[in-house]
């Protein structure tokens, strides 16, 4: 007896070549509705569902695949002879390997028009049934869900033999599919009956990490499918470790605030741009006339804390771009491309890690921000909203001219991506001094006003979190500072307010602030 494969998929691609190797190693095909049209339209011989087990399909479809003749022939033990002579007595032909993928149940709901009927409609119940049993029965049954599975497959079905350890592989990633599935299904119920919320993560290992932040600890890099940084293409370089991951996590977010791979942000229209990060701080950033540009004045910011730091850029690396990239250590690059002249350049820096990161794939990642806390998960939405500059009031005498209103906006795209308490000094579309992670807000502002040096004179202050006191704002205007923007909602602004008209600063106010513990 011909061995047997079951087909039965949502997503068609690579069917019609599986088919044709399932074929040619000799098996007989059975599949239902689409699946077998199309492969009947590619001139292949099937049998469908219905003539194989004699039952029509009924309930518009709903019961097609639930039947003995079916699960029978998936589920039954081809060394246990009881099982096999049920078979015999029930006219039951084995089913060697089962192909499915399940009804787009993630892809309905993500349309907004989606009504809760539609989206019932499209819970797989066949499907998963065969799924699962074909897992359970691995020992004798190959399961595919996925059409990334079919090239190894037809490629050891071609060698002659599909091995015990390939079958359990198949095995795990079928349970995998099946309980992602039954996640998708449970968390939308749940957000539609307005129930308590439930944090369910079914993420798939990316990459076992040589270590953590330090070397005596172990870490997995887990991430979701085709989304975020998990969806980036390493070009080159040594494998990228846990804290490359959080600096590159925190430079591609900064850089974003001016757009990515051309295209806007938050309303605001895209600039070349480049940030460079170390410890998760950006050190330097700047926009430029093009990508070369915009990382030559973000890495001048701050030459001395650039060195052996991550480096994103939001628009193609050319080799003009890749030259000051090689100027000095740095540990990675993301980017959304990277030209042929600039890899050759680069290639000299081979331990150098280069991720290309296309934009969509940043379109696609969760906007939930999970961090671990002691036996526990806390989720808060991204602090990515558009920049409200229409909300911001002047509050001081003075209002600001209409450079100082532009590195103002500047230093507050800026100034959320530095850890709190948080001060940016800049000036002309780059960063001149970031104060960073202390305890008090006139300590951060210290570190930033002196890392600016003369440079602070005629450029702009901001700050993350109110003015507790006037001593942010005094401090600033004996560096030069001539204007700053705050949040406010401190009980004592008017000592600030006051401060900036004695001195002559002008004050923007933007009632939102964006602490980043």
């Amino acid at each position: 007896m011909a061995p047997t494969a079951l087909l039965s998929v949502s997503n068609k691609e690579g069917l019609v070549p599986l088919a044709q190797g399932l074929l040619a190693a000799g098996y007989q095909l059975i599949s239902s509705g689409g699946t077998a049209a199309a492969l009947a339209a590619a001139g292949l011989p099937v049998t469908k569902v219905a003539q194989h087990t004699g039952a029509p399909e009924i309930l518009g479809g709903r019961v097609k695949t639930l039947h003995p003749r079916i699960h029978g022939g998936i589920l039954a033990k081809r060394d246990d002879a009881a099982h096999q002579a049920d078979l015999e007595a029930q006219g039951i032909p084995p089913i060697d390997v089962v192909v499915v993928n399940l009804y787009p149940f993630r892809e309905t709901i993500a349309r907004p028009d989606v009504t809760w009927e539609l989206a019932i409609e499209n819970i797989d119940i066949g499907g998963p049934a065969m799924v699962r049993a074909a897992a359970k029965n691995h020992a004798d049954v190959a399961v595919l869900t996925s059409p990334s599975q079919y090239p190894a497959f037809l490629e050891a079905l071609a060698a002659g033999a599909i091995s015990s350890e390939l079958r359990r592989q198949l095995a795990l990633e079928a349970f995998r599919h099946t309980a992602e599935y039954d996640t998708a299904i449970s968390g939308w119920l749940g957000s539609q009956l307005g129930g308590e919320p439930q944090l369910q993560l079914q993420l798939p290992a990316r990459q076992s990490l040589r270590y953590g932040e330090n070397p005596h600890q172990q870490a997995t890099w887990f991430a979701q499918p085709g989304a975020g940084l998990g969806a980036g293409t390493q070009l080159q370089g040594k494998e990228l470790s846990y804290n490359n991951i959080l600096d590159l996590e925190a430079a591609l977010a900064t850089v974003r605030e001016f757009g990515y791979g051309g295209q806007p942000a938050g309303g605001n229209p895209f600039q070349p741009a480049a940030v460079v990060v170390k410890h998760t701080n950006p050190c330097g950033v700047a926009t430029g006339n093009g990508s070369a540009h915009a990382l030559e004045r973000a890495l001048d910011a701050d030459r001395v804390s650039a060195f052996g730091g991550i480096v994103a850029i939001n628009g193609p690396v050319d080799a003009a771009t890749a030259g000051h990239l090689t100027s000095l250590f740095l540990e990675c690059v993301v980017a959304p491309a990277f030209e042929p002249a600039a890899r050759e350049l680069l290639a000299a820096k081979a331990n150098l890690r280069l991720l290309e990161l296309d934009p969509a794939a940043i379109g696609r990642a969760s906007r939930q921000q999970l961090r671990s806390v002691l036996g526990g998960v806390l989720v808060q939405d991204l602090d990515d909203q558009p920049v409200e500059e229409h909300a911001w009031q002047v509050v001081s005498r003075r209002s600001p001219t209409e450079q100082e209103r532009q590195d103002l906006a500047f230093a507050w795209r800026l100034v959320r991506h530095v850890r709190s308490n948080a001060i940016t000094v800049a000036r002309g579309g780059q960063s001149l001094g970031i104060g960073a992670g202390q305890m008090n807000r006139v300590g951060s502002a210290r570190i930033a006003l002196e890392t600016a040096g003369d440079k602070a004179r005629g450029a702009v202050l901001a700050s993350d979190g109110f003015f507790p006191f006037d001593d942010t704002v005094r401090l600033a205007a004996r560096a030069g500072i001539t204007a700053v923007i705050q949040p406010g909602g401190s009980v004592r602004d008017a000592d600030s307010i006051a401060a900036c008209d004695e001195l002559g600063l002008a004050m923007l106010v933007t009632g939102r602030r964006h602490f980043l513990h």
